[in-house]
């Protein structure tokens, strides 16, 4: 049995019909919009926490310590993060993934749009942090199976030929939400300093609600992916994907977590610490404004590269392409730090533009497709979720709290950053040489793709798949014995 979803044909290579052709538009949409409004409102989160919510909800007797707690709070998001995985995941596992997907985005989108009714540390004193801390809470808890649940929503439709580029689509949502935040901050720097941190700084985060009410439109309409009506079918469905992922899947959340350290921490290192570490390295004479247009040519290389990457792997191996983003950015670390250090406005937007747009876009390209398939369907949405968001809270979440405070002790230390950068790249690294290859892996199958002992894994398995439902089988021989042999397939 093939994953691809009922109604795709193939004649010489994939053709979609109609029904299935809308379908996987509306997956991709649905999942693109999630995406987006998820990084919208954390890309606008880590900015404003740099240059604005440190001011305004936190006392001012010492700048420095202010901005380590406002840091403080974007920190707490990741750490509701796992347990919103965690309880969705589970949710997703058993009832499916679009309704799961529908709570998330109420959930996480409405948490962001009351952040911009919140009252200033001036107004309420102490409830001020408080309150913000509150929803962050809620808007991690949501944002914990978000992505993962898109993630898998995507790899589950998509042609099993070209999974890595179609379920690398949603994830131009991540870029186009990153790009958004970049240029309304930019935007709004342009505002006299008292408007945007009186009122300017609100509306971005009061707008999240258009994009809730589009984002719950667009995926009521969808239809559950192919693999799960399988499930249902074959009556499959877990009624306890927690104990069946830490029985067999627990080595994939490994795996899983090493493989995002270096994509993730990296990402938000220079989306947010990157910006608070330059103006501190210049002082006033840094232009807030200016600095942000490093995340936006970022994020719009990313729109191309980011498929791109994911296209490649479906030719090449998710492996290898994962491996040379990560090596990329092991690389870059030590040269990118020093280079912000130098005050030049446009080296510094130069050097946060390469890192997100070539850097992370190159592992997050094949991670749409590579994260699904470790796992089994019986537990592939809990599995995803605690990969992605532990690593959340190990890279991303710790990349702010750790690197502001590093900031702080060392007087703007390059050296302490672009080695804590190269840390987490290098724990990327090594994790690549961790995981078999899983190039065409059929995801209707219960078994994960990393196995706990080599005898159970065998020294190959064979994986079958097709460019879609009512083609020929196509099997894809691989090796679970790790980086011993390249992957091949028939097709």
């Amino acid at each position: 049995m093939n994953s691809s979803p009922t109604g795709a044909q193939s004649s010489g290579g994939s053709a979609l019909d109609a029904d299935y052709a809308k379908n996987l538009q509306r997956a991709t949409l649905a999942s693109s919009i999630g995406s987006a409004l998820e990084y919208f409102d954390f890309a606008l989160y880590g900015l404003a926490t740099a240059l604005i919510f440190n001011v305004l909800f936190f006392p001012q007797g010492d700048p420095a310590m202010a901005t380590v707690a406002a840091f403080a709070t974007f920190g707490v998001g990741f750490v509701a993060r796992p347990f919103g995985g965690m309880f969705f995941g589970m949710l997703g596992d058993k009832l499916g993934r679009k309704i799961v997907l529908i709570f998330t985005i109420v959930l996480m989108g409405g948490a962001s749009t009351l952040i911009g009714v919140l009252p200033t540390y001036q107004m309420a004193g102490i409830w001020s942090p408080i309150l913000l801390v509150l929803l962050r809470l809620l808007q991690g808890f949501g944002a914990g199976a978000e992505q993962a649940g898109a993630t898998v929503l995507m790899a589950e439709y998509s042609p099993t030929a070209r999974r890595g580029f179609f379920s690398a689509l949603p994830f131009i949502g991540i870029q186009a939400g990153t790009l958004l935040a970049a240029v309304v901050f930019s935007l709004l720097t342009l505002l006299p300093e008292e408007a945007m941190m009186s009122w300017g700084w609100r509306v971005p985060f009061l707008a999240s609600f258009l994009l809730i009410i589009l984002a719950v439109i667009i995926r009521s309409k969808l239809e559950e992916t192919p693999t799960f009506v399988e499930m249902e079918k074959r009556e499959q469905v877990s009624e306890h994907p927690m104990r069946e992922l830490f029985r067999n899947g627990f080595p994939g959340v490994l795996v899983g977590i090493g493989l995002r350290m270096a994509e993730n921490g990296g990402s938000y290192m220079f989306q947010g610490l990157a910006l608070s570490f330059f103006v501190t390295v210049v002082g006033p004479e840094a232009d807030k404004g200016l600095l942000t247009w490093g995340v936006t040519i970022g994020s719009l290389i990313g729109m191309f590269s980011i498929p791109f990457a994911g296209a490649l792997s479906d030719r090449y191996g998710r492996r290898i392409i994962y491996r040379a983003g990560a090596v990329f950015m092991l690389v870059y670390s030590l040269p990118a730090w020093w280079a912000l250090t130098l005050g030049s406005h446009v080296l510094a937007i130069a050097v946060i533009a390469i890192g997100i747009g070539f850097g992370v876009a190159t592992m997050l390209g094949p991670q749409c497709a590579m994260l699904p398939e470790l796992f089994g369907s019986r537990h592939r949405y809990l599995g995803v979720a605690m990969a992605r968001e532990i690593s959340a809270v190990l890279a991303g979440g710790l990349a702010g709290v750790l690197g502001a405070y590093l900031i702080a002790i060392t007087d703007g230390s390059w050296l302490v950053l672009g080695l804590y950068m190269a840390v987490l790249s290098a724990i990327t690294v090594a994790s690549t040489f961790l995981v078999p290859e899983t190039l065409r892996r059929d995801l209707t199958r219960t078994d994960d793709a990393v196995k706990i002992s080599s005898v159970e894994a065998g020294d190959d398995v064979w994986l079958k798949g097709s460019q879609g439902m009512g083609a020929s089988a196509v099997s894809a021989r691989t090796s679970f014995t790790v980086d011993r042999v390249p992957v091949s397939a028939d097709e």
